[in-house]
């Protein structure tokens, strides 16, 4: 058996192994259970969510009242020596503040609201990235098949000039190159093999697994989703459900709050005290008194001339005008965003109808004939190649750009706020 066809049957031994591992390994997975998972079980997103729980333990925390001191004291008058008696003395005294408490809690729980608005937009940005990488492996797998029919055509050719040489019908040159021109093709193969198996693992990734021995393989088949869309229900959408706009409202409340609160703080304090004593009685010659009870209410009042100075409000101010402003800019960022995916994704979906109109179909057409023609001896083996190539350029360039108008559409919903895939 010749060199060549010994190493042949080795590549070929190869893919046949990497196909049954990956068989053994995979386990197909629907488009709805992934995002299911995704939601479920993606690391980065339930580290997302306990913002949302701080936010809640904020709030209990910002509800918890001043708490009261209570002060014992003794007193001794020398009472040994002089016997002037002892005293006892017990006082409560609480610090009570004007608004500072509710202005506090408002902002925690706007606060929360924020956190929940700015989970809600990660997820959508989770969802659109998860589903990109979903059409990914499927890109990747469609390729695969792409470089496999080419190095299965290739292969046959290889096979078939190997017989022919021993006819003595082609050269040995002629026969050595068809048999490179197959190993060629074999490791494109085997990159594709691993690019494809690499697809498969990232969806792992989303959906928060990692098991050496499994990966998932998505099910469905990569095809272009048509939608027709209202220039300006789609704008009046997105400035409505945009959840990062949203947020980006949620933050303007937030820094109206925090004004609240700093000029709340400005409020003075006062402080209420209520005292008992418990005096014994005085023995001393020249002054004695009996013993004697006593009761002390007091208040204190701070002067507030720290207030002269509306450094912290005019920060507070300018963080609220800071916030609109960044408000007013996300919903300009919107509306051009919207435009800008509405016009890819409608000219993505022009490149794909050009596809459509036969050019794959006449290819295909064009090397079965080259291939018929070259097994008769009519035609060279380079008109094969190139019909072969022509093709699979063809086929990987139409999966890319239905692959690119998938990815526009799904930027499209993304940025107008709404969401409808579905892959099957």
């Amino acid at each position: 058996m010749r060199k060549e066809t010994v190493l042949m049957i080795f590549l070929f031994a190869c893919l046949v192994s990497h196909s049954q591992e990956i068989e053994t390994k995979r386990q197909v997975i629907d488009y709805k259970t992934y995002i299911d998972l995704v939601r479920k079980q993606n690391l980065e997103y339930a580290a997302e969510k306990l913002n949302v729980s701080v936010a809640e333990a904020e709030i209990k925390a910002a509800k918890v009242f001043n708490d009261p001191n209570l002060s014992v004291e003794y007193a001794d008058n020398d009472d040994r020596r002089m016997q002037m008696g002892r005293s006892v003395s017990v006082e409560l005294s609480k610090t009570f503040s004007i608004g500072k408490r509710g202005a506090n809690i408002d902002l925690a729980k706007s606060g929360k609201e924020l956190n929940e608005a700015l989970l809600t937009d990660y997820f959508h940005r989770l969802r659109a990235e998860a589903t990109l990488a979903y059409l990914e492996a499927l890109k990747q797998s469609e390729l695969y098949a792409v470089k496999k029919d080419s190095y299965d055509n290739i292969r046959r050719l290889a096979e078939g000039d190997s017989i022919r040489f021993k006819l003595g019908k082609i050269t040995d040159v002629d026969a050595v190159q068809s048999k490179l021109e197959a190993d060629i093709a074999g490791n494109d193969l085997l990159q594709a093999h691993v690019e494809l198996l690499n697809s498969f693992s990232s969806l792992g990734l989303w959906a928060g697994v990692f098991q050496q021995d499994k990966i998932y393989n998505p099910a469905g088949k990569l095809q272009k989703q048509e939608r027709l869309f209202d220039t300006g229900q789609l704008l009046e959408t997105a400035l409505a459900n945009r959840a990062d706009l949203a947020a980006a409202l949620k933050n303007v409340d937030v820094a109206q709050k925090e004004l609240k609160v700093v000029r709340r703080e400005r409020n003075p304090d006062f402080d209420l005290a209520l005292g008992y004593n418990y005096n014994t009685e005085v023995r001393n010659e020249i002054a004695p008194a009996p013993k004697f009870n006593g009761v002390t209410v007091g208040v204190a009042v701070p002067l507030k001339f720290s207030n002269t100075n509306k450094g912290a409000v005019l920060a507070a101010e300018f963080r609220k005008q800071q916030a609109e402003l960044n408000y007013r800019q996300a919903e300009l960022e919107v509306q051009t965003s919207v435009m800008q995916s509405l016009r890819q994704y409608q000219a993505s979906l022009k490149q794909v109808r050009q596809y459509e109109t036969g050019m794959l179909d006449n290819a295909r057409t064009v090397l079965n004939g080259k291939i018929y023609s070259y097994e008769r001896g009519e035609t060279s083996r380079l008109e094969v190649l190139v019909a072969q190539q022509t093709f699979d350029e063809l086929r990987s360039a139409y999966i890319e750009t239905v692959f690119g108008s998938l990815s526009a559409l799904i930027a499209l919903e993304r940025n107008a706020g709404i969401w409808d895939i579905e892959i099957d």
